[in-house]
């Protein structure tokens, strides 16, 4: 169908009530940024899921990084994004401002020239993400092994999609895959989770057009009650997504139960270093502890409950210049995404 035939369609259409997750904080911020929310039917309603990693980081690790970056032989290295996700008493911008040495960087390989000039001092990487960071985090111990650096260390808040999926499926009628994710995994995880759940998967690519077109097929396959999978993001994600970097996880990462903000436990959704590198890491095990301000939904909007405009602190206590919690703070954080382009409804 024609896209122009497909957004009428989707205006126009007067079916039964449809809830449509997407599941990608990229994906989110496409969908709001494009304004596609303005041209569906109010009888099609989408909801953020749990793909964004810092969203979904609970303050037991964020509390973690804390305690090592007031060891003044420790340097903690990190994404920006997660400097302003708040732990139980304070965030890592915070402990920096207390003399901390904590540092951001664009790519975690970075940290390699800085340990290697600097012996005296451990290197601390943050290294939270899903599947498409952690080859990176493995090419990075990959890389200290051979170069025999041996004062880089990683804490790791490493998930994985398709488990978490599972638990936020009550009450989605279809879902958006993350199309990064994707382009590692492939599409069988996708295939595998649409047969148990009898629901409707679209991987997507990320531009309005193709996100327009992806939600028109969901909406579609649910009034067909069709339950497959369906790959509209082909130019790069493939059947058997990317073997070689699964395979660099594969060596360096095993499976363990991890807990997700909003979600609670979650068995085998953790990645954790095997044994034979566990000199790399910086205790990431055991780190469950969580907590969120009073009022906040964060919880709520990871997990598709509630809208972030729901949330009585969204735009009041809660902005981007003063973030109470993790949603509000990431880029591809639902709240973050909504306040920006709210306009976009």
């Amino acid at each position: 169908m024609e896209l122009a035939k497909a957004a009428e369609y989707l205006k126009n259409y007067d079916g039964k009530r449809i809830k449509l997750m997407e599941v990608c904080g990229t994906h989110t911020s496409a969908i709001r940024q494009s304004g596609i929310p303005s041209v569906l039917s109010d009888r099609i309603r989408m909801v953020s899921g749990p793909g964004c990693p810092v969203c979904v980081t609970v303050t037991g690790y964020i509390d973690r990084l804390i305690a090592l970056s007031r060891d003044r032989r420790n340097v903690i290295v990190s994404f920006g994004d997660l400097m302003r996700v708040p732990g139980s008493v304070m965030d890592l911008a915070q402990a920096k401002s207390e003399g901390a040495d904590v540092r951001y960087v664009y790519s975690p390989l970075d940290m390699i020239s800085m340990a290697e000039a600097d012996r005296e001092h451990d290197y601390i990487f943050a290294a939270a993400g899903f599947e498409t960071t952690a080859p990176v985090y493995a090419a990075l111990i990959a890389e200290a092994e051979e170069r025999e650096i041996r004062n880089v260390r990683l804490l790791t808040a490493l998930k994985t999609m398709p488990q978490a999926i599972m638990r936020v499926a009550d009450g989605i009628d279809g879902f958006i895959a993350p199309g990064h994710v994707a382009v590692i995994t492939g599409t069988k995880e996708y295939e595998e989770l649409a047969a148990k759940l009898k629901l409707p998967f679209v991987i997507s690519g990320f531009k309005a057009e193709e996100l327009l077109a992806s939600i028109y097929a969901l909406v579609r396959m649910t009034q067909m009650g069709d339950s497959g999978c369906l790959n509209l993001y082909p130019q790069a994600v493939r059947p058997d997504g990317n073997p070689a970097a699964r395979e660099r996880v594969f060596e360096c990462f095993e499976k363990g139960d991890a807990v997700w903000r909003g979600l609670g436990r979650i068995a085998g959704s953790g990645m954790y270093l095997r044994d034979k590198y566990l000199d790399y890491d910086s205790g990431s095990r055991g780190l469950d502890t969580d907590a969120e301000a009073p009022g906040c939904k964060c919880a709520e909007v990871i997990t598709g409950r509630c809208r972030s405009e729901d949330c009585p602190l969204f735009g009041k206590a809660c902005t981007i210049q003063h973030p109470v919690g993790a949603c509000m703070v990431s880029q591809e954080g639902a709240c973050f995404i909504a306040f920006s382009y709210g306009n976009k409804l």
